[in-house]
Order: C-alpha cells, then structure tokens, then sequence
C-alpha cells in the first residue's frame, strides 16, 4: 500500500519538527515539558497541517508513558471511559513510569457530555489531556476543562518554514532518488500551501504521480497549478482564510464598506469557509463595532447564524450576504465593547467590593435584621419608573463606565434619555 509523502516526512524528534519556535525552541514552554518529563495538560489551537498531532507523537515517542489516542469524530462517551479505565490502570501500575497522556484529536467535536466524561480524570491526575482543534477552544471547549488545561496557539508556517521543508523533502524521500529536480519557481507551491506542511506535501505527491518514469520532476508555478486543476481559493480555506480574509472581512464590514464585505464574503464562500464560522463572526461584529448605534444589527446576526443551519448550501450565501451588507451599511458604535472592558478592568483594579446593603437579597428574617434590602427604591413607585439611587459600591461611587456615543442617532437618543434622568456630566 502506498504510504503518502505527508506521512512518511512526519518527524519523529523536536530536531527534526518545523515551526512553532515559540513553543519547541530552545528554552520554550513545550520543548521544556519534554525535556524534564513532566507534561501538564494543554490545548493545541491551529489551522490543518502545522503540527498539532506531530507534536503529541512526539511527546509520546520521547516521555515513554503510556499513550492513548481518541478522535473525536469516531469516540463517543463509552470509548473515553474505556480509555480513562486504561489509564486508571496505568496510573496504579508500579511499572508506569509517568502519569498517561490521552491525546484527543479534533477535541472541538466532543459534545458537552463527552467533554464532561473528561473532567473528573484530568483533574484528578488520572490523565494528563493533550487536545488539538481547529477552531477557537473557548467557543467549543467547555469552560471546566479549558481552565484545567493550558492553550497554545500554532501558527501557519512561514515561507522560510515551507521552503525548508521542501528542501528536506526533496533530499531525503525516496521519490526524488534518480531523478533529475528542478526547483525552478516556488510561488504557487506557497501560495496553494497556505502555511499547511501537509498541504505542500500533498503537492509534490500529485506531482509526481503525474510524472513518467524517470521524467524530471520540476516544480514551477504552471506545473503547480495544472496539476491541482482546482480553485486555488478552495485548496487554501484553513491557511489563510482564517486569519487574513476573515480579518479583511470583518474590517470592510467595521469600515462601513458593503463592496468589499461582499467580496471578502465571497472570497470565503468559494474558498469553502464553514458557513457557521461567518456567521459566528459576524455576530461578534454586530455587537462589538455597531452596538447600541443598531441593536436590530444584532438580532439580524443571529436570525443569520439560525437560518444557515437551517437551510445550509448554497441557499445559504443570500442571507449571509444580506447580513454582511446591512451590517456594514449600520451606523457604527463600540460603546458597549469598550464598557465591559473597562468595567473588567475596573474590577481587577479593585477587587470584590461589598455589595451595597439597600441591594441585598433578603430571604430571611437575619437578614433583614442586618439591614439586607433596607432603604431600596421600588423603580416602578416612583412617576417615570426612575428614581435616583446608588447602585455601585460606595469606593467607586459616581464612576462612568458607559460612554454614549452621540454621532450616532440611536446612542443620542439613550443618552438624551439618560442626561434627563440622571443629569448631564457636561
């Protein structure tokens, strides 16, 4: 059986593993673990074909513990718990040398329940969890299990990263071996790669597969192209769409630009982006960069985010591209962003200030002795259902953490409303 070119570059040791200096260099967090034998659990988050299972196998080869592998898209509940069984026993054994390592590939599929069959082991010390996933752990790994395990991001690699391994490839693989190799123009093969080791393999597999015996194998920027015979835009849909057009996208639609939102959208579409991960995207811009200026922005986002679902491709580029349109021709505030974020800091600055009393629940006869609840104002008593009172601890008594953007109508008008209620601050 033929063994693909991808598989038989895997490396076997952190000498010969490519990119990610900031986590296996000399001296880096990753490459330290290894090196001392003691692996903490931890999340790997990146594209395809950077590294992720490479690098647990060789955190398997190289700590000798016992090493157990699951994918999330073939696993369900009951293989987790026969794995955590295995480690138990592993654990218990005065023959194992470390604690176990279960590696989780795709870990972002498990539902909660799977995610939760977890959490007890891990924090236990039964196991120690390596994840890998493609896609943000804090939307799609369960809060109890993200904070018992570190998350280190890899990135695309490089082009000098993408040429050292071509240039490894082409010196060590059998299918170079008494053949003549021209490396006339790299270009297509990096741009096709997307910053995907796997991806650039697979290139140079197809390559050569087209080649006669003993025919030259030459890598330029035609010969690339004609083999792959497909839409480059599609060959490249985790590399760079995930961080250089979605970000286009975002900013034209931030911009107030309905043209090149619509572009990018498409550039997305075509390149066979997950309908899901635009729509997710585009709620976070309703709410962080038009807000209060648009609320329907937001109920439009998320109409978008149910309905593709709902009626998935190709039916689905219409209301994504309604969304993408209305949000960059809303009026723009970041006003309720820029609130919580400096209502967070104002919390790490000061800490778990008391409650005030007149704001306390009162469900029982001791607390209302202690003055829980008393001296609050009922809203709804007062003419308007408003009456003045303090609702912030008394050390931060008076500080404003909701600017109002007045450039916009909508804001105006809550701030109007606000100023007449509690008084202008100008």
């Amino acid at each position: 059986m033929y063994e693909p070119l991808a598989e038989r570059m895997r490396p076997k040791s952190l000498d010969d593993y490519i990119g990610q200096k900031h986590l296996v260099g000399e001296g880096a967090v990753i490459r330290r673990m290894i090196e001392s034998g003691n692996i903490s659990s931890f999340i790997l988050w990146g594209p395809p074909g950077v590294g992720k299972t490479t690098l647990a196998r060789i955190i398997a080869e190289q700590t000798q513990v016992p090493f157990y592998t699951l994918s999330a898209v073939t696993s369900g509940v009951k293989e987790v718990r026969e794995v955590l069984d295995r480690c138990r026993a592993d654990a218990s054994s005065i023959f194992t040398k470390g604690r176990p390592v279960l590696f989780i590939d795709e870990i972002h599929r498990f539902n909660k329940s799977q995610q939760d069959s977890l959490l007890g082991a891990v924090e236990n010390g039964t196991v120690t969890l390596i994840g890998a996933t493609t896609e943000n752990p804090s939307f799609e790994v369960i809060r109890p299990l993200l904070s018992r395990a570190q998350v280190y991001v890899l990135n695309p690699l490089g082009a000098d990263d993408l040429l050292e391994l071509l240039d490894r490839a082409i010196k060590t693989d059998k299918i170079f071996n008494d053949r003549e190799v021209k490396v006339e123009e790299t270009e297509a093969l990096l741009r096709y790669s997307g910053g995907d080791a796997r991806k650039l393999l697979n290139i140079l597999d197809l390559i050569y597969q087209s080649l006669n015996a003993h025919e030259p194998f030459v890598i330029n920027d035609k010969i690339v192209t004609d083999r792959l015979q497909q839409n480059p835009l599609a060959f490249d849909k985790n590399g760079e769409m995930h961080y250089d057009i979605i970000s286009a996208f975002i900013k034209s639609i931030r911009g107030s630009d309905p043209d090149a939102a619509v572009y990018w959208l498409a550039r997305l579409i075509a390149g066979g982006e997950d309908p899901k991960f635009i729509a997710r995207r585009m709620c976070i811009s309703a709410a962080e960069d038009i807000g209060l200026a648009n609320p329907n922005a937001l109920l439009l986002a998320n109409a978008t985010f149910d309905i593709i679902n709902k009626i998935g491709w190709p039916e689905g580029r219409i209301p994504l591209s309604e969304c993408a349109i209305y949000l960059a021709t809303s009026p723009k505030s970041n006003s309720a962003y820029l609130a919580i974020d400096g209502a967070l800091s104002l919390v790490n600055q000061t800490g778990n200030l008391p409650v005030p009393l007149h704001l306390r629940n009162a469900p029982t006869k001791l607390m209302k002795e202690l003055g829980y609840g008393a001296d609050y104002k009922y809203a709804h008593d007062f003419p308007g259902h408003f009456v003045k009172q303090d609702y912030l601890p008394k050390e931060i008594k008076g500080t404003k953490i909701w600017n109002p953007q007045p450039h916009t109508p909508a804001e105006a008008k809550l701030k109007d409303r606000q100023d007449s209620r509690w008084g202008s601050d100008e």
